[in-house]
């Protein structure tokens, strides 16, 4: 970000690089606002058909992270065709698509390139109306917080490459990322959130540690034991199953956190572990938040829950209970 170029004056652009929000966002007309976003990563998983579905639901995650309706979609692909084969490239896209039209978005073109590394991702147009796009800044004081989806993703990927997770286990968690934000957004719509965010590779407390940096004089209280996460996550972190990205993630932010006592280092990497396709996180009235848990778990997901709260600011951004 230091290195970018300074933001250009538009009265147009809504949303841009300040915050490290999860899109871009520009005003259209009176109706419309562009919501432009792209991802793209390595293979996470075995499966080419899977890696595909992962790969579009985690770039389609910002557009509904900004409140928005993802519209158009160009495939990103850097693939050794050589090597692998049409049929393994074939899969990807196929699961790429099959997501992009659960979505309601269109495939519209991409590109490609022969790179040794296979690469898979997407470039994903929205759109909303100008007065109505999320950020990632906002929160308020008195706000609950509310999570989507479990975290532990990146522990449990780590798992899946060093052949520690069955089948059964492996679908689980390829269910959990390749799942669309979808739900979510929709059910958000009803309601007036502050701040909204989905948890990727920053992990829960970078993103929610964003949240409170971006937002006026507030820091976030998040209880370790109300927080949904994957099963069998605490037991792969303690076995040393732990990617470098969230260690890093650790180390970046532990200035702004105070973690309680009781807390163990291994429950401080699973509150800061990368995630792959994570859910929203969403800042929003205390009076609303119960409301729209229960229309989550009405909608099929079980999983949401009220992890925290939204304060004065404290010394620390970051406040973790047990």
């Amino acid at each position: 970000m230091c290195h970018l170029p300074e933001r250009e004056a538009d009265p147009n652009l809504i949303v841009g690089m300040e915050t490290s929000d999860d899109a871009g966002v520009y005003k259209l007309n009176e109706e419309t606002a562009m919501i432009q976003t792209v991802d793209f990563f390595t293979p996470i998983v075995d499966d080419p058909y899977r890696f595909g579905q992962i790969a579009a639901a985690n770039a389609l995650s910002d557009v509904y992270a900004m409140g928005g309706i993802p519209k158009t979609v160009l495939n990103i692909v850097a693939f050794p065709l050589k090597k692998l084969g049409h049929e393994v490239l074939a899969e990807i896209l196929r699961g790429a698509a099959d997501k992009v039209k659960e979505a309601g978005a269109l495939i519209i073109g991409g590109h490609s390139i022969d790179d040794q590394e296979p690469k898979f991702g997407l470039s994903v147009t929205g759109l909303a109306h100008p007065d109505h796009i999320y950020q990632n800044v906002g929160s308020k004081p008195g706000d609950a917080l509310v999570l989507t989806k479990p975290i532990g993703i990146g522990i449990q990927t780590t798992a899946i490459k060093q052949n520690r997770l069955d089948e059964g286990q492996v679908r689980y968690v390829s269910d959990i990322m390749a799942s669309l934000n979808k739900t979510a957004a929709e059910c958000l719509a009803n309601y007036e959130p502050n701040a909204v965010t989905d948890v990727t590779g920053f992990g829960l407390l970078g993103h929610a540690s964003e949240m409170a940096r971006g937002s006026e004089s507030v820091s976030i209280s998040i209880s370790y034991s109300q927080t949904p996460i994957v099963e069998g996550t605490d037991a792969l972190a303690e076995l040393g199953v732990v990617p470098g990205g969230t260690k890093a993630n650790h180390r970046w932010i532990k200035d702004l956190i105070a973690y309680d006592e009781s807390l163990t280092e291994t429950q401080q990497w699973i509150l800061c572990d990368a995630v792959t396709s994570g859910g929203l996180l969403v800042s929003l009235p205390e009076d609303q938040a119960d409301a729209y848990l229960r229309d989550l778990h009405d909608a099929g997901l079980k999983q949401a829950a009220k992890i925290g709260r939204v304060t004065e600011r404290k010394e620390k951004l970051i406040n973790i209970e047990p």
